[in-house]
């Protein structure tokens, strides 16, 4: 039998305006060059990503599958598990940052576990920790919660419920938003949280127009809502 193969998880810049290995070690040069299978949310993207990390390899060599959002558990994804049990390794990219957190990237790492697959994840840059770490926020207990309802009443409610778990609690809550829902998202945080809630914003992490600032409720109405609209955007309450 065939010595099983290793998915490598591989981190790519969050923002297209920064040089690979400005972000990302020079040590996952050697993974990336030794790889010919990738398993990617978005075809195009990887490709990009591999290019302008330099991969020896031709990029029209490589083997692409797709995993993203409406991917499901089953077959397709027992598919692309199945070089690795004949031995050839695969590496997982995401459209920005780290695969498997707040990426679609979770389900292959599942079935590879099932199967006794080494799973190896290397360093790049996670929006989510950079924006945990920079906040000033509580660091010993934080929690994701992914994207907020669309609907006001509900997105309110749920504001709410993270204000009291990081009042109670002490545990700080982070979410995300569609870009383009940035300012109604802000716009009513502004309105429902109390005016000692502390907030964090941070923007467009690791490029030159990158924006970090925590500034309880109240400030943040005196200051205004800074310029975060279709940017990405990382919230934290505290």
């Amino acid at each position: 039998m065939a010595e099983k193969g290793t998915l490598y998880m591989i981190p790519c810049p969050i923002s297209d305006s920064t040089a690979v290995y400005d972000v990302v070690p020079e040590a996952n040069r050697r993974v990336i060059d030794s790889l010919d299978y990738f398993i990617v949310e978005n075809v195009r993207s990887a490709r990009r990503f591999l290019s302008k990390a330099g991969i020896q390899r031709k990029i029209d060599e490589l083997e692409f599958i797709e995993l993203n959002e409406h991917t499901t558990a089953g077959a397709a994804v027992e598919a692309m598990v199945k070089p690795l049990l004949q031995g050839r390794s695969a590496g997982v990219i995401s459209e920005a940052g780290v695969p498997g957190v707040a990426d679609p990237g979770a389900l292959v790492v599942e079935a590879c576990h099932r199967k006794g697959i080494r799973v190896v994840p290397l360093v790049g840059p996670s929006s989510i920790l950079m924006a945990m770490m920079a906040s000033g926020l509580n660091g010993q207990s934080f929690a994701f919660n992914g994207y907020l309802p669309v609907k006001p009443a509900e997105r309110g409610k749920a504001l709410k419920g993270f204000e009291r778990r990081a009042h109670v609690e002490h545990q700080s809550q982070i979410f995300i938003e569609a870009p383009y829902r940035n300012i109604k998202l802000m716009e009513q945080m502004l309105q429902v949280c109390a005016a000692d809630t502390l907030l964090t914003v941070a923007c467009d992490i690791t490029s030159p127009e990158e924006f970090i600032r925590t500034l309880t409720i109240a400030r943040w109405r005196e200051a205004g809502i800074p310029d975060i609209a279709k940017r990405p955007t990382i919230f934290i309450i505290g």
